[in-house]
């Protein structure tokens, strides 16, 4: 997927290429990740549809919970979703971050025998 350490820096079109597919994917992810918020507050909470976009949403954007959860299993899942969120947030941040900082790294890359000297 990335260029080796001995192949040169990959032209720019060939790195927005990959940004745009590393951020397709990221968006894939919270999509998936949106949804199973969705889900889980509309079956599990016993929200409207527009309340669980809302509060997953928002949960998803690390913002906290819009509703009030009245019973004990919709505050399980509450609290599983915002852990899970978080770990989503990380995922995604490294998933666009990783062409830039592989692009970076390989720009200023310094072969061994460059260094030996």
């Amino acid at each position: 997927m990335f260029e080796s350490r001995t192949e040169p820096l990959a032209p720019r079109h060939v790195f927005l290429r990959r940004a745009a597919k590393f951020f397709g994917l990221a968006f894939v992810v919270i999509g998936v990740a949106l949804a199973i918020g969705v889900l889980g507050y509309h079956f599990i909470a016993g929200f409207g549809w527009i309340d669980s976009l809302l509060n997953a949403s928002m949960i998803l954007g690390g913002m906290g919970p819009v509703g009030e959860l009245h019973s004990d299993s919709a505050k399980l899942f509450a609290s599983f979703y915002a852990l899970f969120s978080g770990l989503v947030f990380i995922s995604v941040i490294g998933i666009v971050l990783a062409p830039a900082a592989h692009r970076a790294l390989h720009l200023f890359h310094l072969d061994e025998e460059d260094s030996i000297s």
